[in-house]
């Protein structure tokens, strides 16, 4: 019930908060099927556009205002979702540790939104900022074989532990927008761009969200 009420604050600031954003600065976040190098996109792309990239920064500044260790939080961060900690009644710590930093993200995500242009990485940040209309949603992605080789060249590992690896990662994303957005947002929901790595390559994808982008900045500029 809790938790309940908590989604509905939540939905009450992302309402407030994206009234007023008309005519503010544009904000690109990106979901990422694991194993289509959404990271190393954002990176390239940042550098491109010369604006910031916030991934692990968001921990940090997230874990800054809970007043919690580092560490601590970042053990319940996007990963919380493939141990079913969650969900599990005799883990009600680790439970309200992950609502915390979530809610403590949320805020954080929020006020890049409204501050500054930037690319936001994950976190459900797409959801998040999804009624803001200078807001850039996109979706990174590559069939399931290209993903399979991509982490297992990288990693170093065998193809069938290359295959395990990504699929429990991806059912993690997956299910932590499933419980985040209380079953109203999927990875897939509400992009405005989707690039495929494997078709494009890095570079590609970066030209294609950069274009999109600048074409925003010309609107508003106009």
């Amino acid at each position: 019930m809790a938790l309940k009420k908590k989604r509905g604050l939540l939905e009450a600031r992302v309402d407030a908060a994206d009234a007023e954003r008309a005519g503010q600065p544009v904000v690109i976040t990106i979901a990422r099927d694991f194993g289509a190098e959404g990271h190393e996109i954002g990176k390239m792309l940042a550098n491109e556009l010369g604006i910031p990239l916030y991934d692990n920064e968001l921990l940090v500044r997230s874990s800054m205002r809970a007043e919690e260790a580092m560490d601590k939080m970042a053990a319940y961060d996007e990963r919380l979702a493939a141990e079913n900690l969650a969900f599990l009644p005799d883990q009600f710590d680790a439970r309200t540790v992950a609502d915390k930093l979530f809610e403590k993200m949320t805020q954080v995500i929020l006020d890049l939104g409204s501050t500054e242009s930037c690319i936001i990485e994950g976190r459900l940040s797409d959801y998040l900022l999804r009624k803001n209309p200078n807001h850039i949603a996109v979706l990174v992605t590559a069939p399931l074989d290209d993903r399979i080789a991509i982490v297992s060249e990288k990693r170093g590992i065998s193809r069938k532990k290359g295959a395990k690896l990504v699929k429990k990662m991806q059912r993690a994303r997956e299910q932590f927008y499933k419980r985040y957005s209380a079953g109203k947002w999927k990875m897939t929901d509400g992009k405005d761009l989707v690039v495929n790595r494997a078709k494009l390559g890095r570079q590609g994808c970066v030209d294609v969200i950069a274009a999109a982008y600048r074409r925003k900045l010309a609107e508003l500029e106009g």
